[in-house]
């Protein structure tokens, strides 16, 4: 694909981080349901860890545009039911990772629909940090949970 982000990026220590133009991830949450939580695939990037799905950004592309696609390649997220709610970003200089927060309109069964996830479920919020976290997620988590409605 032309303008793919799929690439690894490396910090100025060596770290590296996937998106050649950044990274997104969509947290969706229903007020009954909880969080939707992906565990990711043993050989993906700090695999066998809960987060959200997301990944690389593509050129010229949106953070929304890139959770929302995302979404709903690794889990079947219908991009109809959700309402933006607010996004946060961790910027690097170098890279930087914009997590989407949408609410949910109605309930639906997320679907695995590529091999990027072990498991898709929801989560009650008092639960998620009960789970392996993905070090970055795990980060982020505690401000996102104070900023759900």
């Amino acid at each position: 694909m032309s303008g793919s982000g799929d690439a690894w990026v490396y910090g100025p220590d060596g770290a590296r981080f996937w998106g050649r133009y950044g990274a997104a991830g969509l947290l969706v949450h229903h007020p009954d349901l909880g969080v939707l939580l992906q565990h990711r695939a043993l050989w993906s990037h700090q695999g066998d860890t809960w987060g959200v799905p997301g990944g690389a950004r593509h050129e010229n592309e949106s953070a929304l545009d890139a959770a929302i696609r995302e979404a709903g390649e690794e889990a079947g997220v219908p991009a109809h039911l959700l309402r933006l709610s607010f996004s946060s970003v961790v910027d690097l200089g170098f890279w930087s990772y914009t997590t989407v927060v949408v609410r949910a309109l109605e309930p639906f069964d997320p679907i695995i629909s590529d091999t990027e996830s072990i498991a898709l479920r929801w989560v009650a919020p008092a639960e998620v940090q009960q789970l392996p976290l993905h070090p970055g997620f795990a980060a982020s988590w505690p401000a996102l949970r104070e900023r759900l409605v």
